[in-house]
């Protein structure tokens, strides 16, 4: 299995590139609009790979970032998700907004998404929503990294905003306690949800 490939970007098309590497061209499925944010032809790139094994076909799927790849293998768990989709997926709605639109059961955002109907996003929310039922006092856990009203750090509103942020974060497959620590250490007074979430996830991915 693939983790991720560096090398040389030599093709770019609308749902494909090919990169360099050791002399051999990997072609790797991967739509313009994660492509784009990787660099130009002739540049030095970093993708992040999922290997889709069938019986008649084997594919490489890129990513431009690994929280991308994250979400994707969150996707793919969800019964009737398979690899194209959950690639289209993730190709237009970054994980902030996607986790937003699970925790908000915002079903018209994700039928946006081309290739996927209202029953499939349906099913994403129910599914992914379903691993909030499992978790502990998200209160407690954000008290422990560090946020709670009480310390001088955050106030009350703060922290409910903090805690929405590790809510989306499990909704993104991460563990409660490493959630809580992400959004601890990015949190500062003003930032916004969507904000809060993308930084958190950009210290997750490290």
């Amino acid at each position: 299995m693939y983790s991720y490939i560096k090398g040389e970007l030599v093709k770019i098309t609308d749902d494909m590139i090919v990169v360099e590497n050791n002399g051999i061209g990997y072609e790797i499925i991967c739509p313009f609009a994660l492509s784009s944010k990787l660099g130009h032809i002739g540049t030095d790139v970093c993708v992040w790979l999922y290997q889709s094994v069938r019986e008649d076909d084997i594919s490489l799927y890129g990513f431009s970032e690994p929280e991308q790849k994250d979400m994707f293998l969150l996707l793919i768990t969800v019964s009737g998700i398979g690899p194209k989709v959950a690639h289209s997926i993730c190709s237009q709605l970054s994980p902030d907004k996607f986790a937003l639109a699970v925790m908000g059961s915002d079903v018209k955002a994700l039928t946006g998404v081309k290739g996927l109907g209202k029953k499939g996003a349906e099913r994403i929310v129910l599914e992914l929503k379903d691993k909030l039922k499992n978790i502990g006092n998200v209160s407690d856990s954000l008290s422990a990294a560090g946020i709670a009203s009480g310390d001088g750090i955050a106030s009350v509103p703060s922290s409910s905003l903090a805690a929405d942020a590790v809510e989306a974060l499990i909704v993104l497959g991460y563990k409660q306690a490493d959630a809580a620590n992400a959004v601890s250490s990015v949190y500062e007074d003003g930032i916004d949800l969507q904000s809060l979430i993308r930084a958190s996830l950009k210290t997750l991915a490290r």
